[in-house]
């Protein structure tokens, strides 16, 4: 009996043991592909420490918003003034308005949209494209839909530093096949400004800014830098997800997270659908912020002498003397 036993072992025990040991090696492998998954890549993560749902709200002629930054619970986060996700139909829209002091940043999710100014600038920009417009000292335009049915999109209103308040209005577009993409492993994200996966978007930023708009299939995450000393929030378009920690409760669409301090953000998409958000980074400026309405600048005083300029169409409205879009 001793003997057959002493056979089976030689005959069989090379085949259980490497059966042991690559069972061994696919659960090692397991456990360090969920603790890659499932933990952080940085020493200091950025943790979610503010929650704002964006509710609908009338605003322009006729038009729907979801405000985030700008509401009474998230007034500002230096840089950043105000973002508005926006869905209008024909004819509601934002007719002639000015705007002095600071940039607005605006990124069509579905349809188009067309902008004059009083400066003989007009144009429409369509689903994915950008308009990255500096107001500087005065501009007066309006943003009309330019197609049937519903327009949607996202508007960002970024301030300027006091230095930079009173420069001459300037604009930059980016069609969508030139605004710079990267994928990699179920994450894509295109590069509206700033970098991510190694890939720099060609946008200057007076203000120094990050803009990137993520894509997670499901079972996806990603851990993406930001500059430490910056202020970052993540608005979320579509699906849900898990940002910061990796059991933190998942988040849904239409909600602005605020990031505390850190080296960068851990996002994981747990859902059966895919994740789509944006991810905002600037540096804070540091300075007061008086804003009334459109206008956006230092002291009272500035903003009292704003609304005299608009008023007798002087220092940057001169063009508003005879100007009236047609909408």
């Amino acid at each position: 009996m001793r003997a057959i036993f002493k056979q089976l072992l030689v005959n069989y025990f090379p085949f259980v043991r490497a059966k042991i040991l690559s069972r061994k090696s696919i659960y090692i492998k397991n456990i360090m592909s969920e603790s890659n998954q499932y933990d952080s890549c940085f020493d200091r993560p950025r943790l979610v420490i503010k929650k704002v749902l964006a509710k609908p709200q009338s605003e322009g002629n006729g038009a729907v918003v979801r405000r985030s930054i700008g509401r009474p619970e998230l007034r500002n986060l230096d840089p950043f003034l105000m973002l508005d996700e926006f869905s209008v139909s024909a004819p509601a829209g934002f007719p002639d308005h000015p705007h002095r002091g600071f940039e607005t940043v605006t990124y069509m999710l579905e349809g188009a949209f067309t902008h004059q100014d009083f400066a003989g600038h007009k144009g429409t920009i369509n689903t994915g494209d950008v308009q990255w417009m500096t107001a500087g000292r005065g501009i007066i335009h309006s943003e009309m839909p330019a197609g049937e049915g519903s327009q949607k999109g996202l508007q960002l209103w970024i301030n300027l530093s006091s230095k930079d308040k009173m420069i001459e209005p300037r604009y930059q577009e980016l069609l969508n096949e030139d605004i710079p993409t990267a994928e990699n492993e179920g994450v894509e994200v295109k590069i509206i400004a700033g970098e991510a996966m190694g890939v720099q978007s060609p946008v200057y930023t007076r203000t120094p800014t990050m803009y990137l708009d993520f894509t997670l299939q499901p079972t996806s995450y990603y851990h993406q830098p930001t500059p430490e000393s910056w202020n970052a929030f993540v608005y979320i378009v579509e699906g849900e997800g898990v940002f910061g920690i990796p059991n933190s409760g998942p988040v849904s669409a239409h909600h602005c997270l605020v990031l505390g301090p850190g080296e960068g953000l851990s996002v994981w998409n747990k859902s059966s659908k895919p994740l789509r958000f944006v991810l905002l980074g600037g540096q804070p400026i540091n300075e007061p912020v008086v804003q009334h309405g459109p206008f956006v600048m230092n002291s009272q005083a500035e903003i009292d002498q704003t609304f005299e300029d608009y008023q007798y169409c002087k220092n940057g409205f001169e063009n508003a003397r005879y100007w009236r879009s047609g909408h």
